[in-house]
């Protein structure tokens, strides 16, 4: 049986040097705190302190199977901790600071929690572009293991408020810095036999990543592996049912069923939508809100529109997936 914390005041703060210290004061006593990057908010705390990371599995229900990715203020705090190659260096340069997260060998004296790694040889890390995370990591001067700030397998957050729901009573302080702007967790990337595979999708599309390695001719691939046999992870990201509303969720949806909230997109009309202008970009940055609206709705089920697989679609399509992954809630719900 899992052992049963007592639950904690949470407290919310707008973003500033006084919350940051106020976060940073936390984590060094091995607290996780939420805070906001550009992709989702994340659940920080110490890399480097087991017990710290420890409180991050608890407070979120996560599998430890599953894991973290590090969020460091720079290339050469990365190259403390994991092994760089020339490409690995070359998307390091076009995408950080920013939503590009690379799976690497990591460096045997690394001195991060072997709970982040979950036992792999490699560290999934990235260094982020949001000033509220970037803050933090300077206030710190630590290398914060950061999953996103929510329930396990959950819509994952872009707002405070949506980690307060999912979190609340679980940690100590929640740093407010308004909606994220990507909306989507970081792309996930990892060198395997001389091909660069795309884990997860996300904002960064494997287009953007063909460009920066030289063009059509450069060896990129997409994995969009499900995974449900934990000996099978690679990085964070990866499990078969993830992202998921309470409700059932129904994609590539014409129109909504009976009791059903229907999420639209461009000329498909919804009681929401992701852009009624068909905007890919602007649709990711609205996928979870959309999601967290739809599940607090009073409707049994919730049905989302179909979305291009082109560019930034694919990562949007890849967490539909997963979180209408039929495995979820032990039934497949269809309709004709």
């Amino acid at each position: 049986m899992a052992q049963q914390h007592p639950p904690v005041t949470t407290r919310t703060l707008a973003f500033s040097d006084d919350a940051v210290a106020q976060a940073a004061a936390l984590i060094a006593t091995g607290a996780p705190v939420a805070v906001p990057t550009e992709t989702v908010y994340g659940l920080a705390a110490d890399a480097t302190d087991a017990a710290a990371v420890a409180h991050i599995y608890a407070a979120k229900g996560r599998p430890s199977f599953n894991p973290l990715i590090v969020h460091v203020l720079d290339l050469a705090a990365a190259e403390k901790l994991a092994v760089f190659d020339q490409r690995a260096r070359i998307l390091a340069a076009a995408f950080w600071p920013g939503p590009l997260t690379l799976v690497l060998p990591r460096r045997p004296r690394a001195g991060v929690a072997s709970l982040v790694t979950a036992g792999l040889d490699t560290i999934a890390i990235r260094v982020p572009a949001h000033r509220a995370m970037r803050a933090l990591l300077a206030a710190t001067g630590k290398p914060l293991a950061a999953p996103s700030a929510n329930a396990s397998g959950s819509i994952s957050p872009t707002r405070a408020v949506h980690v307060s729901d999912s979190l609340g009573g679980r940690i100590p302080l929640i740093i407010d810095d308004g909606a994220t702007e990507k909306g989507l967790e970081s792309t996930i990337v990892r060198e395997v036999f001389g091909t660069t595979r795309i884990l997860r999708q996300g904002p960064i599309t494997s287009e953007a990543v063909r460009r920066a390695l030289g063009g059509d001719r450069a060896p990129v691939e997409r994995f969009d592996a499900h995974i449900d046999a934990p000996d099978m992870i690679e990085a964070p990201g990866q499990m078969s049912s993830h992202y998921a509303p309470r409700k059932t969720l129904r994609i590539d949806a014409p129109r909504a069923g009976e009791d059903e909230w229907m999420i639209g997109f461009g000329a498909t009309p919804g009681d929401d939508t992701l852009s009624a202008s068909g905007d890919l970009e602007e649709a990711a940055a609205r996928l979870f809100d959309a999601l967290h609206r739809a599940d607090a709705s009073d409707r049994v089920g919730i049905a989302v529109a179909s979305v291009p697989d082109d560019g930034i679609g694919a990562a949007i399509n890849d967490r539909l997936r997963r979180a209408a992954h039929p495995d979820r809630s032990g039934s497949n719900f269809t309709l004709p």
